[in-house]
């Protein structure tokens, strides 16, 4: 047996068994041996019934003697009691409130392990488990397994409970013994790893006397010798994928005066010295003859997307067209009317193709793409149309990333002739993770918001003082000022209990505030509506705008003061910082208040979180801890792995140290043979196992 084998082919698994260890991703003994477990019980403390203590946790073997329910008149008094005893014959009663679940799997005559904390029933004079795990004892030939160690706790899959799980773990750790490690010896023995095999099997089941408090933190050394080695694989994966992208040909634009001039001439303000660090790093990027493959971060309201306009005119001056690509509509048409505002003064035709137009308009505008008579073509994913040709594609743009699919990305770039790429995102990320989150990139950040902002007051308030808010809002309107009132949906829903943009609309515009111009805005408008309503706020004559979250990104009103979120606590912690944004980028004094309902705890610290700093690192670090990297990074879109053993947030630290060795390593490996070996791996494990693009 291999790692290769199927699992089937392990004892005791057989084709229904393996059907539902697939459903975790488990194929082959490799993909059962990296199912980690998510936490460890110490079940060293066996003790027989007689021995027990008040107050301690111990496991205890005991024979089941009896079960019962106990019903009342309210469903949720329900409790289910087990009685058992062992070989001194004292008794033990175990119990679960709502636990009538329990009634088809623990039954008399079972052989059973229990693990919990001992308490003393002073209403049955009798010693008690409440709550406590359980391990149905089956299989005595495996029991030192369970009991009388610390015991790894696996996720089911199915119904294989983790007693299950830990019985095949141990049974393939027992049939391989010994296999090749393939972490270059070398980095191994600098860095004092253990080898593969120990690391595993010490994972799966450490050695008597290990402390539980590292293990359920995973800090041990076989746990960091894992995590590393994942780590350092995809990072080795990324290097060399940026490696092979630098060597290919690319286009090497001229950085001419005319560009230069131009650029003068439509700036509508100073650059900050962030953004002429950035400009400068894409103009280097641009005039080398390998493509460009480069990350814009900025918080919002940074400016990312005037530095955008500059290396679009860095393109447009070598005759070359450029292409912009938006998640949404809003954002599409937002960036169309500022592109258009900034660049047809100076020459440049700017259409805008989004899955709106009706054919008729398409048609045309993919002539004028094709024809080369549109220079910047501003879209959704009507860009990566089959039938959406261009002429001479010279610098994509996508604007928020992190709603793309990678390939999405890689159809655009199919458009060019490897045409340069510019990504930009709001959403700021510590700087080890977005080097992995966009390995193929090189990362440039705008760290300073332009001169003359004032921090945003940020404040929160029970919906019940809605209309202390509104008469503010009016306040803010009657000096001049405009503002936004954002509810998360267009139309009343039975899932969700927030109210719905069209009612608020109607109550806002009929009832609060019948004397002022309210907007409407949201993605189901005709795109002619929606320039319209967007139009109506720039230029001041819509004086409130109620609108979705599809004002999240990409508005730019710098008379708005004041964002109104309704129902907030059904927003995510990025999402409201994003919509904070929205205001704080004139000269005056700018607010945003959170309307709240009844609120959860994970919501208080998000409400928390957004009154107490204006910080967006923290705020998404804040972000990433509450939701957890898979969601946070939306692995699926990014193309980041879903990891087996690390994890984003724990195992930063860990990141940086592998990113660093893998980085060191391709550009100066031990050997040409370690080198080929550790290329052969990622090929064949880590290209399946993480869908790598093919490296080397």
């Amino acid at each position: 047996m291999n790692l290769d084998t199927d699992i089937t082919y392990l004892k005791g698994v057989g084709p229904q068994r393996a059907s539902l260890l697939k459903t975790k991703g488990i194929s082959t003994v490799e993909d059962l041996l990296y199912y980690m477990p998510f936490r460890y019980e110490d079940r060293s403390n066996v003790k027989p019934i007689a021995k027990l203590a008040p107050g301690e946790t111990a496991t205890v073997v005991v024979t089941i003697s009896g079960t019962q329910l106990f019903r009342s008149r309210q469903r949720a008094a329900r409790l289910f009691e087990v009685r058992a005893m062992d070989e001194s014959g004292r008794p033990l009663v175990c119990k679960w409130f709502r636990g009538d679940y329990l009634q088809s799997i623990l039954r008399q005559g079972q052989r059973v392990a229990f693990y919990g904390k001992v308490e003393w029933d002073s209403y049955s004079q009798e010693l008690s488990l409440f709550h406590p795990e359980y391990e149905i004892l089956d299989d005595e030939s495996e029991a030192n397994l369970h009991l009388g160690r610390i015991v790894p706790i696996y996720e089911a899959a199915g119904r294989l409970n983790t007693r299950v799980l830990r019985s095949f773990v141990h049974r393939a750790l027992d049939a391989l013994r010994e296999y090749a490690d393939p972490l270059p010896e070398s980095l191994r023995r600098r860095l004092g790893l253990p080898l593969l095999d120990q690391a595993l099997l010490e994972t799966h089941f450490p050695p008597p006397g290990s402390d539980l408090a590292p293990l359920n933190a995973f800090r041990t050394p076989a746990q960091f010798r894992l995590i590393f080695e994942e780590f350092f694989y995809l990072e080795c994966g990324l290097a060399l994928k940026r490696r092979k992208a630098r060597s290919a040909d690319g286009i090497a634009f001229g950085l001419v005066d005319s560009a230069r001039r131009q650029i003068k001439r439509i700036l509508p303000f100073k650059p900050t010295a962030a953004q002429k660090r950035v400009l400068k790093d894409i103009a280097t990027d641009m005039s080398h003859p390998a493509p460009m493959n480069r990350l814009l971060q900025g918080d919002v309201g940074s400016g990312k997307t005037i530095v955008a306009v500059e290396a679009a005119v860095i393109a447009l001056e070598n005759d070359y067209q450029v292409a912009v690509m938006a998640p949404t509509e809003i954002l599409a048409t937002q960036h169309y009317l500022y592109f258009k505002h900034l660049l047809e003064p100076v020459g440049y035709v700017v259409v805008c193709l989004t899955g709106s137009l009706t054919s008729r308009e398409k048609t045309k505008l993919k002539r004028m793409v094709a024809e080369g008579v549109a220079h910047v073509v501003i879209g959704t994913h009507a860009l990566i149309s089959k039938d959406v040709e261009f002429r001479n594609l010279g610098l994509i743009v996508v604007d928020e990333q992190q709603r793309f699919g990678v390939m999405q990305r890689l159809d655009l770039l199919r458009k060019g002739k490897h045409p340069d790429v510019l990504v930009m995102t709001a959403t700021p990320i510590p700087r080890t993770l977005a080097l992995t989150l966009y390995g193929d990139l090189d990362v440039s950040t705008i760290d300073e918001l332009p001169p003359g902002r004032r921090p945003i007051v940020t404040q929160q308030a029970r919906q019940s003082e809605a209309a202390r808010v509104y008469r503010f809002v009016r306040r803010e309107v009657e000096a001049g000022r405009q503002a936004y009132v954002v509810c998360p949906m267009i139309e009343e829903s039975e899932t969700k209990a927030v109210q719905a943009a069209q009612e608020v609309f109607a109550h806002l515009s009929k009832i609060v505030f019948p004397d002022l111009k309210v907007g409407l805005l949201h993605g189901r408008l005709k795109t002619p509506e929606k320039e319209a309503v967007m139009e109506g706020f720039n230029n001041g004559e819509v004086q409130i705008m109620v609108s979705t979250t599809v004002v999240e990104v990409g508005v730019d009103v710098p008379n708005a003061t004041v964002m109104v979120v309704e129902q907030a606590e059904g927003f995510g912690l990025a999402q409201l910082h994003q919509l904070r944004g929205r205001v704080g980028r004139g000269a005056e004094q700018s607010y945003c208040i959170l309307l709240t309902g009844r609120l959860s705890d994970i919501a208080k610290q998000r409400i928390s979180t957004l009154v107490k700093t204006q910080d967006g690192l923290r705020i998404a670090d804040t972000d990433l801890q509450l939701r957890g990297p898979g969601e946070f990074f939306g692995t699926r879109q990014s193309g980041l792995p879903a990891f087996r053993v690390a994890n984003l947030v724990r195992d930063r630290e860990t990141l940086g140290i592998a990113r660093s060795e893998a980085t060191a390593y391709i550009e100066n490996p031990s050997s040409e043979k370690e080198m080929r070996r550790l290329v052969t791996h990622i090929r064949e494990r880590w290209q399946r196992r993480y869908g790598l693009v093919q490296v080397g």
